[in-house]
């Protein structure tokens, strides 16, 4: 079956198998009242003193779990993303792993040396000036002065921050703390580094390139372990993940398996779906990672919108995105399973296969796939649809539109 992307845009793996993180059985438990929280912290400490053990499985009256026996290891070179809505537990578990606070119960085992990069201009003194403050937090991470020297241009021209490298950390935007802390953590080299939703900040050539330089850690063998309420940024980074709610360990495997999961239970009471038609809340510009899809549909030879496609016939698949700012080099990937039997791919089609690439402006758009005969046969299936910039970032990801293609009663 043939398919063509028109420009009809109308307005509208591991290195090796060594282990460098083990997380068994973590669990970690918080008080929701302060005063509490600080008998509780002080009732601890006297317990520990005098060696005596109260069951750190029990729950305490206005206490919860904040993260509840969570295992996974990571290996070298490996990369794992974490995801959830707010008050999973993500952030928990990134301290817990970089050592700034201890689990109640199970353990973490690390091989190598950690960079946490889990909020923006981590460990940055607001008083010291930029150049002031990666010696310092670089110093921390365990980096010789003869070394942070011979390092510190790349980390300055990585950062983009121009002169400003001389005046105090606080006087940067969040933006410019976000990219010279992610600059100095992956200049010490670390055998594990952190991210907590950093790459969320910046415009989209600097989000591209801070994904360049985590593949090309990769290939140095570096892990990381990536938080992110932003399914794009971890299908783009990482090839497994683990999804947390509330605390819990809800499952973990191939990235594009997790997102499936989470994007269904994550738009279960907002989105809009019926068999043929998908409709997406929009996002407003700031919660965009800069094109939406905002539809997903068929058309037929007339132009006119149906529920299911007919084998043999002329039919447009329509993709139509909201684009907040301009973008040069847009391209269309979609895969399409047969749902039941092996779920094997059946097809896949990529605009830049075609050399049919985008340049955009803001707005909305209506993007055809043009199949002049549809090979389908009579079946359901389920399409994953993917836009991108070039092949280095993606903006918007459907992980499962699904359709039934009907019989062809005048063959």
């Amino acid at each position: 079956m043939n398919g063509k992307f028109t420009k009809e845009i109308t307005p509208t793996n591991s290195q090796n198998s060594e282990v460098v993180l083990s997380v068994q059985s973590v669990s970690k438990k918080f008080c929701r009242n302060l005063k509490r929280s600080l008998f509780y912290g002080i009732q601890d400490i006297s317990s520990e003193m005098m060696g005596l053990r109260g069951n750190k499985n029990q729950l305490r009256p206005q206490e919860f779990w904040a993260l509840k026996d969570v295992s996974f290891e990571l290996r070298r070179g490996e990369a794992l993303g974490l995801i959830g809505p707010n008050g999973s537990g993500k952030t928990t578990l990134m301290r817990i792993i970089a050592g700034l606070i201890k689990p109640d119960t199970g353990c973490v085992e690390v091989k190598g040396q950690i960079a946490p990069l889990i909020a923006l201009g981590a460990g940055f003194n607001p008083i010291l000036t930029g150049r002031e403050n990666i010696y310092a937090n670089m110093s921390i991470l365990g980096v010789s002065t003869q070394d942070i020297q011979k390092r510190f241009e790349s980390v300055l021209e990585f950062a983009e921050i121009g002169d400003a490298i001389d005046a105090p950390v606080q006087t940067y935007s969040s933006g410019m703390a976000a990219r010279l802390g992610f600059a100095t953590a992956i200049h010490t080299e670390p055998d594990i580094l952190l991210i907590d939703e950093v790459l969320a900040v910046g415009d989209v050539r600097f989000k591209a390139k801070c994904h360049r330089r985590l593949a090309e850690l990769r290939e140095t063998g570096t892990s990381f372990v990536l938080v992110s309420h932003n399914p794009q940024a971890v299908l783009t980074v990482c090839e497994s993940a683990i999804y947390l709610l509330r605390g819990n360990f809800m499952m973990s495997g191939e990235t594009e398996e997790v997102m499936n999961k989470y994007e269904s239970d994550l738009f279960e009471d907002k989105l809009s779906k019926t068999l043929g038609f998908m409709s997406i809340p929009e996002k407003s510009a700031e919660e965009s990672s800069g094109i939406d899809i905002i539809s997903l549909f068929f058309r037929n030879e007339q132009d006119d919108i149906i529920k299911s496609p007919i084998c043999g016939e002329m039919t447009q698949f329509c993709i139509v995105c909201k684009v907040h700012q301009p973008f040069a080099n847009i391209n269309f990937r979609i895969k399409i399973h047969e749902i039941g039997g092996e779920g094997d791919v059946v097809l896949t089609l990529q605009s830049a296969d075609e050399d049919e690439v985008f340049d955009v402006s803001p707005g909305q758009y209506e993007v055809r796939v043009q199949m002049p005969y549809l090979g389908l046969k009579q079946s359901s299936y389920s399409m994953r649809v993917i836009v991108r910039k070039d092949s280095f970032y993606t903006f918007d990801i459907i992980n499962a539109f699904t359709f039934k293609v009907q019989e062809n009663h005048k063959v």
